[in-house]
């Protein structure tokens, strides 16, 4: 039987804040290993499905979806955007509905994008043990074997047996004194929300537990607009889903639940102390990334994205170094993280959701400098990427190219500009920037005016579907 991968990319990420933001979250970061986490989900189960990935994300996060599985040399079969977030049900719900638009069943493996997993062999080995049972009918989660009391993990309580078994009750986050004898006694398991089931066996379950979800992710995905790579849900029909976790909405009231309790190095990073723990660490325990010196540390996460870190006489302490902001935190406050971010939200604050260095699906760009009435910019468009034809009311800009080659459309001229050269955009003044070569463009953009906001942009043609 065909299994096509489900990969869930809707996640924030606030508790690694300030790497991890709304506008980038932590599923498109390389935390471990150069990949990120997104391409890591892809690469892990890439040798062992037979086709190709559906991939559910929000739609602030679409290009970057496709362009991180680009690069993993990766065409997923369909994004599915969601136009506002409901949880993992319905989510599910619209990537069973499209894996069997063609009439077909196959098995799906639901994968969240954003965990790890140190030995995707065995990973593999396990998706595939769990195969005859999700053949059969049962919907299946695997299990992880905990390595700790944790508190910060649902529990799985899985019947008496080997491999693929019943489940018997799932149960919430416990207490350290509970999380200590669900430990002790064997039979629990961490709910590590990975599944694998066949499409028609999850949208049955759902549909018989919550039948609203399933018509209301029929409609959204029956009125779904599409183009390009991606397939839009229609927004009334799925604002008007009832918001539900899988778990609560059928895993905990199927009769076909089973369990595969699995040991594969399994991590969710739901925190610094969470990264820290999977990070390759020296004879101190210390885990660093970037330019770092540590002097007398021991069991140390320090993250320096760009200056220089300098740590002394530190213990289990986390230091992490954005080009806008600075997280210093004792290891076990660090999901406090999320309280901190939530004050700079009602504050009104850019920086929960935005880094100072922006991604766009035509490149980058990173505000280098800011005062009342200026700002510069370092921009990078791609090969053959432009941006859209636009125009500002509040302010002019001038463009300097730094590397690559510039064509600018500045009202009825077109210019091309190489290496040194540069143009002046008056305000009021129709204008695009296109990169017509097979190198990255980068140039420095000068911006003067009485308002300098991304929102003083009137487009009028856009490639990418922007208004």
């Amino acid at each position: 039987m065909p299994m096509i991968p489900v990969i869930l990319s809707g996640g924030s990420g606030t508790r690694l804040w300030p790497l991890s933001r709304e506008a980038y979250p932590k599923q498109f970061l390389a935390l471990v290993g150069n990949s990120s986490l997104l391409q890591a989900t892809w690469q892990r189960v890439a040798p062992l499905v037979s086709g190709r990935p559906i991939v559910v994300a929000n739609n602030e996060h679409r290009f970057m979806v496709a362009e991180q599985l680009r690069e993993a040399g990766c065409t997923p079969a369909a994004i599915l955007l969601e136009p506002v977030g409901r949880n993992t049900a319905p989510a599910i719900a619209v990537a069973a509905l499209q894996a069997g638009a063609n009439g077909e069943d196959p098995l799906l493996l639901v994968l969240p994008s954003d965990h790890v997993i140190t030995d995707a062999a065995a990973f593999r080995a396990a998706v595939s043990e769990a195969a005859a049972a999700a053949e059969a009918g049962k919907l299946v989660t695997f299990g992880i074997v905990p390595t700790g009391p944790e508190t910060g993990y649902g529990y799985i309580k899985a019947s008496a047996g080997q491999g693929v078994r019943a489940v018997e009750r799932f149960v919430e986050k416990p207490d350290a004194a509970t999380a200590q004898g669900y430990v002790a006694s064997g039979e629990y398991f961490w709910n590590s929300g990975m599944f694998l089931f066949k499409a028609s066996r999850y949208l049955e379950e759902l549909g018989r537990h919550q039948p609203a979800i399933l018509a209301a992710c029929r409609a959204a995905f029956e009125g779904a607009r599409r183009d390009q790579d991606f397939v839009r849900l229609d927004k009334e029909a799925f604002a008007a889903c009832p918001s539900d976790s899988i778990d609560y909405a059928v895993m905990e009231k199927t009769a076909d639940a089973a369990v595969l309790p699995i040991s594969v190095g399994w991590n969710d990073v739901g925190s610094w102390s969470a990264l820290w723990e999977v990070a390759e660490q020296d004879g101190n325990g210390n885990a660093h990334h970037g330019d770092v010196v540590a002097l007398d540390c021991r069991n140390t996460l320090a993250w320096g994205d760009g200056r220089l870190v300098a740590m002394i006489g530190l213990e289990d302490v986390v230091v992490v170094d954005t080009d806008d902001s600075v997280l210093v935190a004792h290891k076990d406050h660090v999901q406090d993280v999320k309280t901190v971010v939530a004050q700079l939200k009602a504050a009104g604050r850019s920086e929960p959701t935005l880094h100072r260095k922006v991604y766009r699906p035509w490149g980058a760009y990173d505000s280098i400098d800011m005062g009342d009435r200026h700002q510069v910019k370092r921009i990078t468009v791609k090969p053959g990427a432009a941006l859209s034809l636009q125009m500002h009311h509040h302010r002019a800009e001038h463009w300097i190219v730094v590397s690559g080659t510039a064509e600018v459309t500045r009202g009825e001229e077109v210019l091309l500009l190489s290496e040194n050269q540069s143009t002046y955009i008056p305000l009021g003044v129709t204008h695009r920037l296109r990169n017509p070569g097979k190198v990255p463009l980068e140039l420095i953009e000068v911006q003067s005016g009485s308002y300098l906001g991304e929102d003083d942009i009137v487009r009028f043609e856009d490639v990418y579907g922007r208004g």
